[in-house]
């Protein structure tokens, strides 16, 4: 077991770890969200035959060569083409057809008009200008060829994936199963939500709160409730846990205070501990450790430092075992919009937000940055780095941060 370990190291150990994927399929409308399990390619060019892009008239664009306000051509229309209407008539020299957005291009023509550009009978239309062949015809698989890979294993499914994948009839996605992640928080000060506060007593959050972020990583959370702070009892419930879970998480207990138990009941359970604390602040208390095949992962029980723990340590392993091929949060380098006045003898992680000002990223601290605060995480949509062994950095000093 590694007793320390640096950030990198801790979040490589973990995303290496091995996993088992399974799938299976849904319907279109259940689908968003969810991770593709295979690669998902065109069936039909989009659009699917050559079309109008607007109400108007086609043509053949030969036919207007000579067109001018003082000596228009004149054109005998064969017939209206609405939308999903086959056109029964070819265009021949001198015809023309009346069609509206999105019709069928009869056979023959080759370039279309827009009505206020023109005048018109019901039998026949004047143009007024030479209109070349090829002109204003959205022709087939203009946006989407036959056989384009369309969405890759992978690729999460979000709304204009749906609409680009409706668009080509599929009516199932074959998908990953969402993976199942237990979360169990320990100590005996715990109270579940609804109950009445006792004495001394704080109410069980943690769960609640990282089975929101789990859910919003894309994986299926369970709420363990909360167990007393008995390292058998913890190992007991996180043995049952793993049972039906592919993965536990349990806040509490993973520092090194009289009543910290996380390692020690991995330990009871059989488990391989991989590491127990990595060097960042907050956040910094985590166990790592594997049970048949499945990771557990205890986090510290103060709930900032629990979501910091999780998304800075544990998301891309979580991403991955949904099955994503990008796991990893895109990082971006931004100014300090204050100055950060601390020390940092260990890495340090800020919540913050990106604000742009004067075509400049800056990342403004978003609240208290302490293990318990968490209003800073309201408006928080970076988090941002202090490298360790940093001084007292000013405003305007580059960090990297993370864009959650």
């Amino acid at each position: 077991m590694l007793k320390s370990i640096d950030v990198e190291d801790a979040f490589k150990l973990i995303l290496d770890l091995p996993i088992a994927t399974a799938t299976e399929t849904v319907a279109l409308g259940e689908a968003q969200n969810r991770v593709l399990s295979t690669d998902v390619c065109a069936k039909i060019p989009y659009p699917p035959f050559d079309r109008s892009p607007y109400d108007g008239f086609t043509f053949r664009g030969e036919d207007t060569r000579t067109a001018s306000r003082d000596n228009p051509v004149r054109l005998k229309i064969k017939e209206e083409i609405p939308a999903g209407k086959q056109p029964e008539y070819e265009i021949t020299v001198g015809s023309a057809s009346k069609i509206l957005t999105g019709a069928p291009i009869p056979l023959g023509a080759d370039a279309t008009i827009k009505f206020e550009l023109t005048e018109f009978t019901e039998t026949e239309v004047a143009i007024f200008e030479p209109i070349p062949p090829n002109t204003d015809i959205v022709y087939a698989g203009t946006d989407i060829e036959q056989g384009l890979l369309l969405a890759a294993k992978g690729t999460l499914i979000t709304a204009p994936v749906i609409s680009m994948l409706a668009n080509q009839g599929y009516a199932n996605l074959n998908v990953y199963k969402k993976p199942v992640i237990t979360v169990i928080s320990t100590g005996t000060e715990l109270c579940e939500i609804g109950e009445s506060l006792h004495p001394a007593a704080i109410y069980n959050s943690n769960v609640h709160t990282l089975s929101a972020y789990l859910a919003g990583l894309g994986a299926t959370p369970v709420n363990g409730g909360s167990v007393p702070d008995d390292p058998n009892i913890i190992a007991d419930s996180i043995a049952a846990a793993l049972k039906s879970s592919d993965m536990v998480i349990t806040t509490g207990g993973a520092s090194v205070g009289d009543y910290d138990w996380a390692v020690r009941s991995a330990e009871i359970m059989g488990a391989e501990v991989l590491f127990w604390k990595v060097g960042m602040r907050p956040g910094g208390s985590i166990m790592a450790a594997v049970k048949d095949g499945k990771l557990i992962l205890g986090l510290s029980g103060n709930p900032a430092a629990a979501i910091i723990g999780l998304l800075r340590i544990a998301a891309p392993y979580i991403k991955k075992l949904c099955g994503m091929k990008d796991c990893f949060y895109p990082e971006i380098m931004v100014a300090l919009r204050e100055d950060f006045t601390k020390d940092s003898p260990k890495l340090r992680l800020l919540r913050g937000r990106l604000d742009i000002i004067d075509s400049t990223a800056f990342f403004s601290v978003s609240g208290g940055q302490g293990s318990e605060d968490l209003i800073s995480f309201t408006e928080c949509d970076l988090l941002g780095e202090i490298p360790k062994g940093s001084p007292p950095l000013p405003a305007g000093t580059k960090i990297k941060a993370y864009k959650l």
